[in-house]
């Protein structure tokens, strides 16, 4: 049986699918500067912070066109929020792991979980 041939490293074009080893645990570079911290804001604002985005929002709807000057204070606790949940170690491993098992069904799968649309 004939291998074909890739120009991405075999950990990238190995696995069941063509799409990677499922067991691989490392991490590039764009997973870790852009990926992880994508789902760890995702989770920190529909989690971690939903009481201060509620406050915000609704400040924001009731305030209109002056919400920049009306709504500094909840801006500033849901700011002060999110910075403390993206500067927690805990959280960002959680997050780690959960894209780490995501990545790897997908690669056994090949089947992309649907985006969750708010």
């Amino acid at each position: 049986m004939a291998t074909e041939k890739s120009v991405l490293p075999g950990n990238f074009s190995a696995g069941p699918k063509g799409l990677g080893d499922p067991e691989d645990r490392s991490l590039r570079k764009v997973e870790v500067e852009v990926m992880i911290p994508k789902l760890m804001r995702e989770k920190a604002k529909k989690e971690k912070c939903a009481p201060e985005v509620h406050e915000f929002e609704q400040c924001c709807k009731d305030s209109s066109l002056m919400m920049v000057l009306s709504c500094r204070k909840q801006n500033s606790a849901l700011k002060d929020c999110l910075t403390s949940w993206y500067q927690n170690e805990e959280f960002r491993n959680t997050c780690t792991e959960e894209y780490l098992k995501e990545r790897s069904e997908y690669r056994k799968t090949g089947i992309k979980k649907p985006i969750k649309r708010a």
